[in-house]
């Protein structure tokens, strides 16, 4: 039995030796096109070249059970955007301004780009960021809008701030938008958590919709399940699994009481379930539209905003991306971090803001 000086000295050792392994676990590697971030749980790449913002694509990777995410990449940016059509104007909009509907891509809901351009396939270029403290490796990004519509200025600030806090299988996000428009529902479009590249549902079980189980009367979705083999077709983003805050407005329901989008890992080889790899998105009255629809890969699109701004104003949104092993997992985190739409951070640490 150890006296207690012992056990004290017991004590410190074994805090010191917990302290040294978390600080050696953090490390960030510079390469010419991305920056790699190792915790002692995760993995994951931001790419500085090409396809930009969020985290890069099959990069983020959960070292307890080896799964990496299944898409393009995770907390993906898009253009500035509002309700209405652009066809008055289209003539005189850049071509990848251009928003049509009536196809499998866009539905049949009437939107416009306010500025772009698309940040994840034209920006091009990124200038990250790194803060690295005590146990937490933090990214910073943003790009000005160099596009916009007839009537519009250009040079919206779209700021990203990424945590990757040690210890963790998820990381902390947030969006922004300095706003040099005015709009009556402006809104930024993102891939949150991301898409989900499959053939005929070979990769995953299930996608998890949190809200599903308040917006739809299908008994199948009562508790926000839906089976991989509901994605086997292609279908529009209006036209099964799509959420708009709108239409449940008018319905008179209340906002969800969670916004979680998740999808489950399975091996495509043997069947075997991983772990559900979620994106919480932390104040779920900040969420104007999100859909879960099938083209070819699962599109997991959201939009939030959609409130009036003016110009010199902003606004942002807070979330959550990791893997979990439960359903049950994922609200208990989300419980612990709800209602906040910022995300600062220094030398010192990192705080979610509301």
């Amino acid at each position: 039995m150890l006296g207690a000086n012992q056990f004290f000295w017991f004590l410190c050792v074994t805090v010191v030796a917990v302290d040294i392994l978390g600080a050696e676990s953090l490390q960030v590697i510079e390469e010419t096109d991305h920056i790699k971030i190792q915790t002692s749980v995760i993995q994951a790449a931001i790419r500085k070249e090409g396809y930009v913002s969020g985290v890069a694509g099959g990069s983020f990777m959960d070292k307890k059970t080896g799964a990496t995410d299944l898409g393009f990449g995770l907390d993906i940016a898009d253009w500035i955007m509002e309700p209405g059509s652009d066809k008055a104007y289209r003539e005189h909009l850049d071509e990848e301004l251009i928003y049509r509907i009536g196809n499998l891509y866009h539905g049949d809901r009437a939107k416009r780009s306010l500025e772009g351009p698309q940040i994840c396939t034209q920006a091009r270029h990124m200038s990250p960021k790194v803060t690295q403290g005590d146990d937490f490796i933090a990214v910073e990004m943003s790009f000005r809008y160099k596009t916009a519509a007839p009537g519009k200025k250009t040079g919206s600030k779209w700021s990203q701030t990424i945590v990757f806090p040690e210890g963790k299988r998820y990381f902390v996000s947030s969006d922004r938008i300095d706003a040099v428009n005015s709009s009556e529902a402006m809104f930024l479009r993102i891939d949150m958590p991301g898409h989900i590249k499959h053939l005929k549902g070979d990769r995953f079980s299930h996608v998890y919709l949190s809200y599903l189980q308040q917006t739809s009367p299908a008994v199948e979705f009562t508790k926000g399940l839906i089976p991989a083999s509901s994605f086997v077709e292609d279908f529009a983003p209006d036209e099964r699994f799509n959420y708009r805050r709108e239409r449940e407005e008018l319905a008179g329901r209340k906002p969800p009481e969670r916004f979680i989008r998740a999808y489950r890992i399975r091996d495509p080889s043997t069947g075997k379930e991983g772990p559900w790899l979620a994106g919480m998105t932390l104040d779920p009255t900040v969420v104007h539209e999100a859909w879960c629809h099938q083209r070819g890969y699962i599109c997991m699109i959201e939009e939030f905003g959609g409130r009036p701004i003016k110009a010199g104003e902003s606004f942002s949104a807070a979330f959550i991306v990791g893997f979990f092993d439960s359903i049950e997992e994922m609200h208990q985190v989300y419980d612990q971090y709800i209602g906040h739409h910022g995300l600062s951070v220094n030398k010192h640490g990192w705080m979610l803001t509301k």
